[in-house]
């Protein structure tokens, strides 16, 4: 990994034992200015050129016309570039293995883009409620801001101290499309207004979801999921939990073209 990249895209956060007994209290954790500002916007673009490559045109995120426009999600990036270092870099890693409390391992990078008009609300879920991780604890993500975020875009909410409450049960969206939400949505709920270049990390049983985005720009965000090396994942396919570092639930190294995500 190229050092000097690494040193001018995330500007050195060092993780106090404050901070650490926060996030474990609270279920999550604000890293405020964690992507340095300048290079903010080739992030940015990064995404735009993925989702392009991959039928997701800037046209088609300036309006919202259906539901996948309240999350466009891919996983693919190229190599040797900005969100290579984003995801597989020392900087953030360092900063999962400080929360987790062990070495972090890339479990799940993706875009987390929200169309502009009416992109639609994503109900609170767990991303424990899509695949489960044993123990829960031991995984995370980090969620990164690359525009501004308020309730009017559609900023991220949590629900503090929701993970003491572990598993909760869910059901397939209403909406109809292939996302979770919680049988019984939370009371009450913190919409975390960011920057762009801040971040937000939260545990894999931190409850979150995020309303429409209003705007006539769309929401991007960036998602960073890691997990330590103990963490076992429950694959449906064959009732059986299996170590993530010897059986990954997902492959997502970088490609050197990009094009059409094979499904």
């Amino acid at each position: 990994m190229n050092t000097a990249t690494q040193t001018s895209l995330i500007n050195k956060l060092t993780i106090t034992d404050g901070e650490v007994a926060f996030y474990k209290s609270e279920g999550y954790l604000c890293l405020p200015g964690l992507i340095a500002s300048d290079a903010v916007a080739g992030l940015r673009q990064e995404i735009f050129d993925v989702l392009d490559a991959n039928g997701v045109t800037r046209q088609m995120l300036a309006s919202a016309s259906t539901p996948a426009d309240k999350l466009r999600q891919c996983s693919q990036y190229l190599a040797n570039s900005r969100l290579d270092d984003l995801i597989n870099g020392p900087a953030v890693k360092a900063i999962a293995s400080r929360l987790l409390e062990g070495d972090a391992r890339v479990y799940l990078p993706f875009t987390a883009v929200k169309s502009a008009g009416g992109g639609g609300m994503f109900h609170f879920h767990q991303d424990n409620n899509y695949t489960q991780h044993e123990p829960a604890v031991g995984s995370m993500n980090i969620w990164v801001a690359l525009v501004d975020m308020t309730p009017e875009n559609g900023c991220l909410q949590v629900v503090p101290r929701s993970h003491q409450q572990g598993q909760l049960q869910s059901r397939n969206s209403d909406d109809g499309d292939t996302h979770q939400q919680l049988d019984v949505d939370p009371l009450t709920c913190l919409p975390i207004r960011m920057r762009a270049g801040d971040a937000i990390a939260f545990t894999r049983w931190t409850v979150h979801g995020s309303g429409q985005n209003v705007t006539d720009q769309p929401r991007v965000a960036y998602a960073l999921q890691y997990h330590r090396d103990d963490v076992k994942w429950f694959d449906r396919s064959d009732d059986q939990w299996k170590l993530l570092v010897d059986s990954p639930r997902f492959a997502t190294p970088p490609v050197d073209v990009l094009g059409p995500a094979e499904k």
